[in-house]
């Protein structure tokens, strides 16, 4: 796509742009160079955005089967292994499927991605702060990242983008995509873990150790997420948080 050569202006750009974390892969420099080379004026591009989120999520289960396991397998006691056993199944993000009951808090939208107007800066550093608060006690196991994508013109771009901003800061992630109030508004498909599970599945960054938190307790830091200077199809992932 960045070396064909085309003799004409066209009307619509199609792209499966989105990799794992949306961001993975780092194929949207190839819409952009499409958009500014070839798309007419008032042209459509679908997907039209993206929007990356993330929560903080518990999971018992995967921690219990990756690490607890260890401590005594068939009678044996094998927990001098667990450390091990801790870096070999969480020091990179892992790509599964969980379920909204694994999510702990409101989900956070880390970048809105408007593919009318991004740039290819834009696209190879995200920088966020977050605040959650947590909505049960529980085992704090990491966080989850998960990506929807809307496919709208330029003329219901900005009505997408608005509703899911108000969607993500009072509903749960997935409510706003019920139903569609306008037959104008975009669709939307996502990979959110209430939703049915897609092959790009969510995104996990897990702890070692999971953290204890109440009903309420604020989690907050923040995340940047920048292409790889020895490989730009891959992503660093950088979290602070407290």
């Amino acid at each position: 796509m960045q070396q064909v050569q085309i003799d004409e202006k066209v009307d619509v750009i199609v792209s499966e742009w989105m990799g794992y974390m949306l961001f993975y892969e780092s194929m949207l420099r190839s819409v952009i160079v499409a958009r500014d080379r070839w798309l007419k004026p008032g042209g459509l591009i679908l997907p039209s955005n993206a929007m990356l989120n993330m929560a903080p999520v518990t999971h018992p289960d995967r921690y219990a089967e990756s690490v607890d396991f260890w401590r005594k397998v068939f009678g044996i006691d094998m927990s001098p292994i667990m450390q091990v056993a801790k870096r070999c199944a969480f020091e990179a993000p892992s790509v599964e499927t969980i379920s909204g009951e694994n999510v702990l808090t409101w989900p956070h939208l880390v970048k809105h991605v408007d593919c009318y107007t991004v740039t290819e800066k834009e696209a190879e550093s995200v920088t966020s702060n977050f605040k959650f608060q947590s909505m049960i006690g529980a085992h704090f196991h990491g966080f989850a990242f998960w990506f929807d994508v809307a496919f709208g013109g330029p003329h219901n771009n900005n009505r997408a983008l608005i509703t899911v901003e108000e969607s993500t800061e009072t509903k749960p992630s997935g409510s706003y995509r019920r139903k569609r109030a306008n037959p104008d508004d975009a669709l939307v498909l996502s990979t959110a873990p209430e939703d049915p599970p897609t092959h790009w599945q969510q995104t996990m960054v897990y702890f070692y150790d999971p953290i204890d938190v109440e009903q309420d307790q604020v989690i907050d830091g923040g995340v940047t997420i920048t292409q790889c200077l020895d490989n730009f199809r891959c992503i660093n992932i950088h979290l602070e948080y407290k």
